[in-house]
């Protein structure tokens, strides 16, 4: 049954020139540093290096909050427990729950998966589905909390798995099943997570502020200030008196400290919330208790509890005594409705921007590591090269400032005073290196054989039918800041600093490198310069580690720009080939979709997430890269039968997740196609799309970005638009497109509709689709890797074409569109309905349908040495 239209279309818009993304949820892609063309309304979070907040401090409320059943009781310290009993289906007992105080608050168990563990409901559409509105939606039969630890305030609060993730919640369906009633794989990584939500903490001190360890990676994308607007909202609280710490890596967390598939804001909107109305909630009674009044009748506001006579007390002055295990009675806690909230949903400034446009945020090297000396790679000519004999190791530990030159796996490291002196050291080195994995390849063979990995289509019978083919050339993720961490390996101990989207995994990988039990590395993660998905690997932190070990010293490792491109992560070049059939009066019958792929690295802790989340893999005999391409790839058009497929290509490059991951170019490659078989069959291709949507949701925003589609434009000007639906968000651009000279085509204009739910921070939602359109500007028009015998060429931004401010639109419109909805995804959503937007405007504007993108796509530049 189609769902209802979207409560009347309030929409927040906004004019702005495209930047490549900061705001709400994380994409896969945002960066942390201001740009002039990748990134506006840049932000700030107030984030050190990451360590976990101790719980012992006095007169702090600290508020933990988890997901899962209700009644499931959970581990504290091993045998410390605080239970509350009764399942969530059962009536409450008015009794309080156990009281333990614990000096140092509530820790993870070992293993936080027991047998108790829970698993989410069967089914998506209970009576607890959030759908309902929040404020009765969610009381004690959902949220529980409770009091575990003193000094310390710590409110233990359980949200049912149907009660933040309802879709995600339920079984997954047979193989046979149609693939739009799968779980999404953002879906699938929320019901990883869920098991260990309760170890979240947001802790309340004597000075009023608020702090919470965010499990979740900050590279650029807003999170941290969506999340401090979410605390804000429930605790009534002023936004600068709320504090958001990057967590270390934490191995209790399991698969709940993942940053990806846009599911950040989706997986923490609730749990988050409800620590903080919690924490609110305690500090309401041990005001009641204090004045001798009556709970319902005290108010919250900027920070103090208010009763009715004109009294006020400060959060701060009562964190101490709300932290005592004094009460009888649990508070009921119960979230606000959207109608009464006044920070989310209101368009705001990051919390960091101030920092980064001033320099004073801290990355990775910006840490001030007693010793640590800089240390630079000398890389292989190939990818995947690997080290023969060094010849002048001697002369070249004689250079200035050259403190040592180690052999790691990965090439030759020199540690020096400066990094100059490092740069110097490791230009000076002379290698024989052995081979790559692809050293006789270049961009045309690896081309060729993706065309042949999957089979070219049958002549129809009885049927017409419409083909295309399309070609996506690999595609640096290129972020401002380059690879970097910093280490200190000692003979029993190690500790790694830098931004992690993966940290668990980093450490494991980090401890295995160095021959150290996992227990024995602290991994503190920093804010990133950038990500799009390259953060997800964590290649800087094993090399940093295996020099500081190899050089006995801390070491700052940095890889220069060339190495970052050549030798970084790459989305992987992909072949598509596809086919509509329809009835002699143009009615679609199927769509056949055959994608072949490179075969992406997916080695950084997604593969397990995917698996804890899953009960069973979607068909049988799939490998994990069809399952995942599976739960990202759907079409949102009924054109009959759909079958999407991902066949991969063994071939041993540096892989990885690039914002969209599989969506960047399947989607994009399906809204080109819808075009030309609209033009095939004679339709409008707008009408041809909005015809064959599925939901009056999906129409409202294709209707929203396209109320001017057909507007009158010179010749060798044209208009395109691009459809995408992912992660339980939707979106449409529309570009207009100057392709008076084919040679250098500008977009001049884009006109964008976004509805993601709820937005928690609309601004941030903006910047992501601003950051969309910036990306599918680039990798349709111009930003591509060549490859030459087994090295990519581009080794800089003046060689990798990504696209400059000149190529920003200077009229920009973005509407967010209004709804109650649970948060979606937003930081992945853009980049496919942009670059078919553009793609679709260049075939409009100069009457030819492009098959390989990027479309301008020449070695116009001279490149560096191997």
């Amino acid at each position: 049954m189609e769902p209802q239209p979207p409560p009347a279309a309030a929409e927040h818009t906004t004019n702005a020139e495209p930047s490549r993304g900061s705001g709400h949820a994380e994409p896969s892609r945002g960066s942390g540093h201001a740009e002039s063309s990748r990134g506006s309304g840049r932000a700030e979070s107030s984030q050190g290096s990451g360590r976990a907040e101790s719980s012992q401090g006095s007169g702090r409320a600290e508020s933990s909050q988890g997901s899962g059943h209700a009644g499931h009781a959970e581990s504290l310290r091993g045998s410390e427990r605080a239970e509350h009993a009764g399942h969530a289906g059962h009536a409450q007992s008015p009794q309080t729950p156990q009281i333990t105080p614990s000096p140092q608050g509530p820790q993870g168990p070992e293993s936080p998966q027991g047998p108790e563990s829970p698993q989410g409901p069967k089914s998506p559409h209970g009576p607890e589905s959030p759908q309902s509105p929040e404020g009765s939606g969610v009381g004690r039969r959902k949220v529980l909390a409770y009091l575990v630890a003193a000094p310390t305030l710590t409110v233990a609060v359980r949200v049912g798995a149907d009660a933040w993730a309802p879709e995600a919640a339920a079984a997954t369906p047979e193989a046979t099943a149609l693939p739009d009633v799968l779980p999404d794989l953002g879906d699938v990584l929320i019901l990883a997570a869920a098991p260990t939500a309760h170890l979240l903490t947001l802790e309340l001190g004597e000075d009023g502020t608020a702090r919470f360890g965010l499990p979740r990676a900050e590279v650029g994308q807003g999170l941290t200030t969506a999340v401090a607007m979410l605390i804000a909202d429930e605790l009534d609280l002023p936004l600068d008196r709320i504090k958001v710490r990057l967590d270390d890596a934490r191995p209790e967390l399991l698969f709940n400290q993942l940053t990806g598939s846009s599911n950040s804001i989706r997986a923490l909107h609730r749990p988050v919330r409800a620590a903080a109305a919690a924490a609110r909630a305690r500090l309401i009674a041990t005001a009641a208790r204090r004045w001798g009044t009556d709970a319902a009748d005290l108010t919250t506001r900027e920070g103090a509890v208010h009763a009715p006579d004109g009294r006020t007390l400060d959060y701060g002055a009562l964190a101490a005594r709300a932290a005592a295990p004094r009460t009888t009675e649990a508070p009921e806690v119960t979230l606000k409705p959207a109608g009464e909230q006044r920070v989310v949903g209101r368009p705001t400034g990051r919390i960091d921007a101030r920092a980064i446009v001033t320099g004073r945020q801290e990355y990775a090297l910006d840490l001030d590591v007693p010793g640590a000396k800089p240390a630079m790679v000398r890389r292989p000519p190939t990818v995947n090269g690997t080290v023969a004999k060094v010849h002048n190791a001697a002369a070249v530990r004689g250079m200035a400032g050259v403190l040592d030159v180690v052999e790691i796996a990965t090439g030759v490291a020199v540690v020096a005073e400066t990094f100059g002196q490092a740069l110097a050291g490791k230009d000076a080195l002379r290698v024989d290196w052995g081979p790559g994995t692809v050293d006789e390849l270049s961009h045309e063979d690896i081309k060729a054989r993706l065309r042949k990995t999957v089979p070219d289509f049958l002549p129809p019978l009885l049927v017409r039918h419409i083909d295309a083919e399309y070609d996506f050339a690999p595609v640096s993720h290129a972020p401002l800041e380059t690879n970097s961490a910093v280490a200190d390996v000692r003979d029993d101990r190690a500790t790694v600093w830098t931004a992690a989207q993966s940290p668990i995994a980093a450490r494991a990988a980090v401890a295995k490198a160095i021959g150290l039990p996992p227990s024995r590395v602290d991994f503190h993660v920093v804010q990133a310069g950038g990500s799009f998905g390259r953060r997800l690997f964590y290649d800087a932190a094993i090399e940093a580690a295996q020099v500081s070990k190899a050089a006995g010293r801390p070491v700052r490792l940095m890889w220069s720009r060339v190495d970052d491109m050549r030798h970084g992560r790459m989305r992987p070049p992909t072949h598509h080939k596809l086919r509509v059939t329809h009835t002699r009066g143009g009615t679609p019958l199927s769509l056949q979709h055959r994608t072949a792929s490179v075969e992406i690295d997916a080695g950084h802790g997604i593969g397990d997430a995917l698996t804890a989340g899953l009960t069973e893999l979607p068909a049988a005999g799939e490998t994990f890269a069809q399952t995942m391409f599976r739960l990202s790839m759907r079409s949102p058009y009924d054109l009959g039968a759909t079958a999407q497929t991902l066949t991969e290509l063994p071939l041993k490059l540096h892989t990885g997740s690039w914002r969209s991951v599989y969506s960047g170019t399947a989607r994009a490659a399906e809204e080109m196609f819808l075009d030309e078989v609209a033009e095939q069959l004679g339709a409008d291709p707008v009408e041809f799309r909005r015809t064959r949507l599925r939901t009056a949701a999906q129409r409202a925003v294709l209707d929203a970005a396209t109320r001017d589609w057909g507007r009158e434009l010179p010749a060798g000007c044209a208009q395109g638009v691009g459809f995408h639906e992912e992660y339980k968000s939707r979106v449409a651009y529309l570009v207009e497109l100057d392709a008076r000279d084919p040679k250098e085509p500008r977009v001049t204009r884009a006109v964008i509709a976004v509805d993601v739910g709820r937005a928690v921070n609309p601004r941030g939602v903006e910047a992501q689709m601003l950051g969309g359109l910036t990306d599918g500007i680039a990798t349709a028009l111009r930003a591509g890797l060549h490859f030459d015998k087994g090295l990519p060429l581009e080794g800089s931004y003046s060689q990798f074409h990504y696209a400059r401010q000149k190529d920003s639109p200077p009229d920009v419109t973005v509407h967010v569109i209004d709804s109650d909805a649970e948060p979606g995804g937003v930081g992945e959503l853009g980049v496919p309905a942009a670059v078919a937007a553009v793609g679709n405007a260049y075939a409009r504007a100069t009457g030819t349908r492009v098959r390989s993108f990027p479309i301008l796509f020449d070695v116009d530049f001279e490149p560096f040495p191997r």
